[in-house]
């Protein structure tokens, strides 16, 4: 079937390596510049299966995301997904989860990071004051790069892609020679309850793909963009991941706990000298900011696309009489970024940004499965996951390991969470009905 597809207004000029720039540009962020020392205190030499473990459950739900993708073509991603299937009720859900749950905080959480890595080198922005100023210029001119249209961001995604690659990529080349192989031995297989922890730390390091599907409405050919950008914008960000932890551990290895706020700085510096460490501590500046630049693109059409449906005031849904965008929703977004990123109030709702994330991936999965299960016709030339449905339920099952894994405290608040939007939408609809 060919599900719902509107003129909305928006142009389509997202190809397959822009796409697979914003899914690299949106995964790898400032985790990675963590990332090793965390799993190598974890699990020592043997971390790489961490990865290997994570990239495999990350693979089951790339695949319900391509196949779902390249049906579903209207902007919103998750949530147009699930409201697809589901109606509007479950996509209201989807929606704050992913747009509030997710997107602001954990946008607010990056742009904090960012502040805190330039103060290494400019001391300044440890002032409250300064941070909010250099907030304020980053975030504005991220709505001015993409209230002038999808294109000119993608292209400034790209450039931010490749400058966040290239120190990564020196990393991976240069690193080698120094790899002590003694580093990188272990022996035994690693407790179950330590993998599972690992791979829930490494899960969210690598979530970020399904925020690039949030303009889908600007996807040229969606059949083919959506399936080809995801598998080149993944394969890329498994095989950055795998090789920077073994370059770390094989350089640091039992030192590297030492090292545990800026493992691959250390690494660097062992390469460059102190020049070394200062250039990672730029490149991790540049990371947080692709990151928030791809969020700041994406999501706000997830805004959009729910004032379209009346779950948002309509204003949201206005485009730029120029330039073709949702600009008042990606200046609302915005705002909320710089609000909770100066009052650092994000910071106690950081547990529930990590259980909204698991809950919109099961949602768009059990989407999938109900749309592929549809008697009508299927969409031409439409991707469609091989295996019948024993991919989906093994991401399913993934997604249920995970959550197991989280505490009663984190459960309990995303329940609250749900149930407060919950009420939400029933009295919103039925203040919608009354006039």
């Amino acid at each position: 079937m060919e599900a719902k597809n509107t003129n909305e207004g928006l142009k389509r000029v997202i190809g397959v390596p822009g796409l697979g720039a914003t899914v690299i540009n949106n995964t790898i962020g400032a985790g990675i510049y963590v990332l090793p020392a965390i799993v190598s205190m974890q699990m020592g030499a043997s971390g790489v299966l961490g990865y290997l473990f994570c990239g495999a459950m990350l693979v089951t739900i790339m695949l319900c995301y391509m196949e779902i993708g390249s049906k579903v073509s209207t902007s919103g991603g998750s949530y147009i997904y699930v409201e697809t299937a589901f109606g509007l009720f479950a996509g209201f859900i989807v929606n704050w989860l992913f747009f509030f749950g997710w997107g602001v905080l954990g946008s607010a959480a990056v742009m904090n990071i960012l502040a805190d890595s330039l103060a290494v080198l400019i001391p300044a922005f440890s002032n409250p004051l300064m941070r909010a100023l250099l907030f304020f210029i980053l975030l504005g001119t991220m709505v001015w790069v993409n209230v002038r249209g999808a294109k000119q961001s993608v292209r400034f995604l790209e450039y931010l892609t490749i400058m966040k690659l290239v120190p990564l990529f020196g990393i991976i080349i240069f690193g080698l020679s120094y790899v002590k192989m003694n580093n990188l031995h272990w022996e035994h297989w690693p407790p179950l309850n330590t993998l599972g922890e690992t791979v829930l730390v490494l899960f969210f390091a690598f979530a970020g793909f399904e925020t690039s599907l949030g303009s889908s409405g600007e996807i040229k050919d969606p059949k083919r963009t959506v399936p080809r950008g995801i598998m080149l914008g993944g394969a890329i960000v498994f095989l950055v991941y795998i090789l920077i932890q073994i370059i770390a551990q094989g350089v640091l290895g039992a030192q590297i706990s030492e090292f545990k706020g800026a493992p691959l700085a250390a690494v660097a510096q062992n390469i460059l000298g102190p020049v070394g460490a200062t250039i990672l501590v730029v490149a991790a500046t540049i990371s947080c900011l692709g990151n928030t630049s791809g969020d700041v693109m994406a999501t706000p059409r997830l805004l959009f696309a729910g004032a379209e449906d009346g779950l948002f005031p309509k204003f949201l849904a206005k485009v730029h009489p120029r330039f073709a965008t949702p600009y008042l929703a990606v200046i609302t977004y915005a705002s909320l970024i710089f609000v909770f990123s100066v009052s650092g109030g994000f910071k106690q709702l950081a547990i529930l940004a990590s259980c909204s994330l698991l809950l919109i991936y099961l949602g768009v999965i059990l989407a999938m499965i109900k749309l592929r299960t549809k008697k009508e016709q299927p969409a031409e030339h439409a991707f469609k996951v091989p295996g019948g449905l024993s991919i989906p339920f093994i991401a399913i099952g993934a997604i249920a390991w995970l959550l197991s894994h989280l505490s009663a405290k984190e459960i309990i608040s995303t329940t609250i969470f749900i149930a407060i939007i919950s009420v939400i939408y029933f009295f919103m609809k039925k203040f919608q009905k009354q006039n």
